[in-house]
């Protein structure tokens, strides 16, 4: 499959006031750390990346985006997903790794402004096996640009999702983490009292093809969002009975206080 990758200006404007101000938020932050943006053209997806490549290194290390606003109110699905909050970024604007970078859901951050994809998959779909097969590709162009070998992946809330659906369908993935990371989707549903997600995969289900891949689960004590229970039910699933592999990282709640802790999170070993 021929990759098309769109280079857009960091200052790149868009036709919907909402959308203008959180993609010029998550620019800022971007231009910041010294990335610059692509869109990169993935299967039936175009996905918004940013992208910083110092020097040759054997491994990148690649942010997923969570689910964004993905819903207004509870039972109203947003029409734009892009995130007032992109943690994801923020934690890749702190990594020093020499090669880093950070890809965005379907829908957010879109080239014209607009979503450009069906609010399925920010919603049922959101971790439907062609979304899950376009990060793929979008790793892979990654990797060749930045002349690298080996992953590491970090998946924020939904991303840590994708982030361990695509480690199970790749070789070369040297580590996964994932931050407050839906790793049980059937259970996190069951929990919030909602429907399941239809038409998506569940991380729980290839959890034990993952299990040989290093690993670390930063949970936040007090997340409502994704509580504790879901990262244990996964890595018991892969056999960790101990919860070796899950950090506990008090003074984060789901969505804040993440950035500020990362430089030191990312100092703990995968196990």
């Amino acid at each position: 499959m021929i990759l098309l990758l769109v280079t857009a200006s960091i200052l790149g404007c868009a036709t919907m006031p909402l959308f203008m101000d959180r993609s010029s938020r998550a620019d800022d932050i971007a231009r910041k750390a010294g990335f610059t943006k692509e869109y990169v053209k993935a299967g039936d997806f175009t996905l918004m990346t940013y992208q910083r490549f110092n020097r040759h290194s054997d491994s990148i290390n690649i942010y997923i985006e969570g689910d964004g606003r993905a819903w207004e109110t509870k039972h109203r699905l947003s029409d734009d997903p892009t995130p007032s909050n992109p943690v994801a970024l923020k934690l890749a604007a702190v990594d020093t790794a020499d090669n880093i970078a950070y890809i965005a859901r379907p829908g957010q951050y879109s080239l014209s402004g607009f979503p450009g994809c069906d609010s399925k998959y920010w919603s049922s779909r959101r971790f439907a096996p062609e979304v899950v097969g376009a990060f793929s590709i979008a790793i892979d162009a990654l990797k060749e640009k930045s002349d690298t070998k080996y992953v590491q992946l970090i998946g924020y809330s939904g991303g840590g999702a994708i982030a361990v659906l695509v480690a199970a369908r790749r070789s070369d993935i040297a580590a996964l983490r994932s931050v407050a990371g839906n790793l049980n989707t059937h259970a996190w549903c069951a929990y919030h009292h909602v429907s399941q997600l239809d038409g998506s995969m569940d991380p729980i289900n290839v959890a034990r093809q993952v299990a040989r891949i290093p690993q670390r689960h930063f949970v936040g004590p007090r997340d409502k969002i994704v509580p504790c229970a879901i990262a244990e039910s996964f890595v018991k699933m892969e056999g960790d009975k101990d919860d070796e592999r899950i950090s506990i990282v008090d003074g984060v709640s789901h969505n804040d206080g993440w950035q500020k802790r990362w430089k030191g999170l990312l100092s703990i070993p995968p196990s």
